[in-house]
């Protein structure tokens, strides 16, 4: 069997008209570069006939490979399985709605080469969607997450990127974290550039996305900044939390006890008497909630043997040591 260099993983759900389309000009756009590739569909719970399309590229083209899901579980679940499956030494994700243009794969993966670069994530330079709705929330979203994870991106939003294969499969995805792949593989030690990239009008079809999943961004970038920041060290968070709320209630009670003692007055229905003791309290809980993280923390990197750090090459050494 020969070795596969590129895998182009697709997610769909409900693409019927793209597919054949697509799998025309990735063709078309691949094969000039690299003749040795797979194209892995995800059917992610379709309910039009996207696998019956599907399996009549497959009988067509072996190299076509189809991942059929139970139900919908959304792009991120979608993506995961795309890079759990894949072979390729070289990965590519792109939408199946056609937006994403084949012929941009080419020059990511040259820009991915000649910069020594992990992943390329593709900049929607000229985007074609609605602006309230769509092109306004990724505009604030992409500097609110370019801010929180220190990774600075023009367009996390896009689906269409290159990554090597080392980098992909160490990606755990959950929830709607394919949003923040690179800031999750920035994690992981991944050197990551952008590059501005075609967007075409939709054809067929309608978006499945819309300013709804506001709150689940948000929620998720949460988790993405605990994981960058303090997944090994969640004392430091907490323990932070802890100084602060305990430190504030420990000033008011003795700014209480200086009324009681030195003023000679009552303090015993002050509401500040009550906010003290709430405060100290949520100190000594904050703290036991570090103390308790850090236990989980070296309990999960030592009984999954999980590395807490990355190695990109190392020379000179037995390979029973790598």
């Amino acid at each position: 069997m020969e070795k596969i260099n590129l895998s182009i993983i697709i997610p769909v759900y409900n693409e019927e008209e793209n597919i054949p389309i697509l799998y025309g000009e990735i063709k078309d756009s691949i094969e000039s570069i690299e003749p040795n590739y797979e194209i892995i569909f995800i059917n992610d719970g379709s309910s039009d006939n996207s696998l019956k399309e599907l399996k009549a590229l497959r009988e067509k083209d072996k190299r076509v490979k189809i991942i059929d899901f139970r139900k919908n579980f959304g792009q991120t679940a979608a993506l995961a399985a795309g890079f759990d499956y894949a072979e390729g030494e070289i990965m590519i994700t792109m939408d199946g709605d056609l937006q994403n243009n084949p012929k941009d794969i080419p020059l990511l993966i040259k820009k991915m080469k000649n910069e020594d670069l992990d992943l390329v994530n593709g900049w929607r330079y000229k985007r074609k969607d609605p602006f309230i709705s769509r092109k306004l929330p990724s505009m604030m979203a992409n500097k609110l997450i370019s801010w929180i994870t220190g990774v600075k991106l023009h367009d996390y939003g896009c689906t269409l990127k290159v990554y090597r294969k080392d980098i992909a499969k160490d990606l755990k995805l959950y929830g709607e974290q394919h949003r923040f792949i690179p800031a999750l593989a920035h994690i992981e030690g991944a050197k990551v550039g952008e590059l501005k990239v075609d967007h075409r009008e939709r054809k067929f079809g309608k978006s499945k996305y819309g300013i709804s999943r506001t709150i689940r961004v948000i929620l998720d970038l949460i988790t993405v900044k605990f994981l960058s920041s303090y997944s090994t060290k969640p004392l430091q968070i907490f323990g932070l939390l802890g100084f602060i709320t305990g430190g504030i209630g420990v000033l008011i009670g003795l700014y209480l006890a200086y009324i009681r003692l030195i003023l000679k007055q009552g303090i015993a229905g002050r509401p500040l008497l009550f906010l003290s003791m709430l405060l100290i309290f949520m100190g000594v809980q904050f703290f036991s909630l570090g103390i308790i993280g850090e236990m989980l923390s070296r309990t999960y990197h030592e009984s999954s043997k999980k590395k807490v750090y990355r190695v990109k090459r190392a020379e000179g050494f037995d390979s029973k040591k790598k």
